[in-house]
This record gives structure tokens, C-alpha cells and sequence, in this order.
């Protein structure tokens, strides 16, 4: 498995992987699409390969000295696998490249797994967001101090 940036070519697999992992939430393929191509400042994308296919992606957002973790996904066949894992340690060493301070990000405050994921690599409860997501789930905001 490996991690790299993305291109045009995965557009489509990340478009199903939003959709397949993040449901009403998911960014469209337009918005895939512009972010891949670096339409979106500050925007990077990032995807976990096995075997030829994209089994993971994960997107930040990298400015001066707070970079934000906006995405990551893995399909179902490779959870628990280390994909996310690998795809967090490549966004956090690439926000140290860009003397990035900080990581922050929000999670949904009803995902325990991804709540544990997230304290287990050193990150801790900021802040929290009433109804942040479309189903009216409150995000917890995470942040993770860079060394």
C-alpha cells in the first residue's frame, strides 16, 4: 500500500469513496474534480493505493501556520487495516513541510471509532459545533499540536 497525491485519474474513485463513506455529507465529483486539479488553493489531495485501486483518500487544507484535516476516508474492505493511518502521518508530515503549527479537524461527535482513531494519535477535544452536520450531528473540533 502507498500513499501519494492525487490526479486527475482517481477523480472518480474518490468521488465514490465520498459518497460510499461519507453519505449526504459527501463532496461532489465537480468539487473532487476542481480540488484534484489544484483549483482550490490551499487545498491538497492525497490518496491510499493498493494493488492499482484507491482504497483511501484524504484531503487538507495547508495555510501558514494551521493546516485542517477536511477529509479522510478508507473503503470498508481495508478499515482497520492501517490506510488511515498511513494517509493522517503523510497529511501531518506534509504540515510540518509547510510549518504548519497545528491540525486540526472536526469529527462527528456520534462516530466513537473515529473519535478513539483520533485521540489514540494525539489529538484532543478544542471545541464543538451544534448541528454542524446535514442531519443536525454536533462535530467536536480536534487539534493536534505539531512538533
Amino acid at each position: 500500500m502507498s500513499v501519494r497525491a492525487a490526479t486527475d485519474a482517481d477523480v472518480d474513485a474518490i468521488a465514490v469513496s465520498e459518497a460510499d463513506n461519507l453519505g449526504a455529507d459527501a463532496w461532489s465529483h465537480g468539487l473532487v474534480a476542481e480540488g484534484v486539479a489544484g483549483r482550490l488553493p490551499t487545498v491538497h489531495y492525497l490518496v491510499a493505493e493498493s494493488e492499482g485501486l484507491v482504497v483511501g483518500h484524504a484531503v487538507a487544507s495547508l495555510v501558514a501556520d494551521v493546516a485542517e484535516l477536511q477529509r479522510i476516508a478508507v473503503t470498508t474492505t481495508e478499515r482497520r487495516t492501517g490506510v488511515a493511518t498511513r494517509l493522517l502521518a503523510r497529511i501531518e508530515e506534509e504540515a510540518r513541510l509547510r510549518y504548519s503549527e497545528r491540525l486540526l479537524l472536526e469529527v462527528r461527535e456520534d462516530n466513537a471509532a473515529a473519535c478513539a482513531f483520533y485521540a489514540a494519535r494525539g489529538f484532543h477535544e478544542l471545541n464543538r459545533r451544534a448541528h454542524y452536520y446535514s442531519d443536525g450531528t454536533t462535530a467536536v473540533v480536534l487539534e493536534k499540536v505539531l512538533p
